[in-house]
């Protein structure tokens, strides 16, 4: 069994309730709340693999409006003893995936202006999301595989949130597409 994970219920408007071979999970947005929800069915049932879809503002110019698998994951909010942006005082500073594609940023916070943009591009990302590399965290810590696919909802520039608002629909059509032509469900 496979375990299909979602921030919100709005990135899985496209998909039907039920997956054959699917669990379903929504977590809720955010890091603490992506690690609490993951945890707990992690915790209660086994499974062979963890696929996440969901939406992402892109940071880098070159990626466009369509879905990306994600490589790696890093932390923009956060800073070590020393004050170095996107280390962490305990966890990893990136968590990879190993799968080949696009890294990213993953904060408690939506990114929807350029001076952010600003400081998150430099870790290395090209997408910003608020959940990501608490999934892949927890996915580690319980061995278990992870894919996740975010397709493209906005710039993550001001009014950000307005487009993902208006882009969240296309996005799960994208994403359902995808589950469709790499699991057949």
């Amino acid at each position: 069994m496979k375990l299909l994970v979602a921030a919100l219920e709005a990135e899985l408007v496209a998909f039907p309730p039920e997956l054959p071979g699917f669990d379903r999970l929504v977590t809720g947005p955010g890091k603490l709340q992506a690690t609490y929800a993951l945890t707990r069915a992690l915790d209660a049932r086994e499974y062979d693999e963890i696929v996440v879809v969901g939406t992402a503002g892109a940071i880098d110019a070159r990626l466009d409006g369509v879905v990306y698998e994600i490589d790696a994951a890093i932390q923009h909010d956060v800073t070590d003893i020393d004050g170095i942006v996107g280390q962490h005082v305990s966890l990893p500073a990136r968590v990879d995936l190993g799968r080949e594609g696009v890294t990213i940023a993953t904060g408690d916070h939506f990114v929807d202006d350029a001076e952010a943009v600003a400081v998150i591009r430099p870790l290395g990302a090209g997408m910003v999301d608020m959940e990501t590399y608490a999934y892949a965290w927890v996915a580690a810590q319980f061995d278990v595989p992870i894919r996740v696919i975010k397709a493209v909802s906005d710039r993550a520039q001001d009014d950000a949130i307005t487009d993902w608002r208006t882009a969240v629909t296309a996005c799960s059509v994208q994403l359902r597409a995808w589950m469709l032509a790499e699991y057949g469900v």
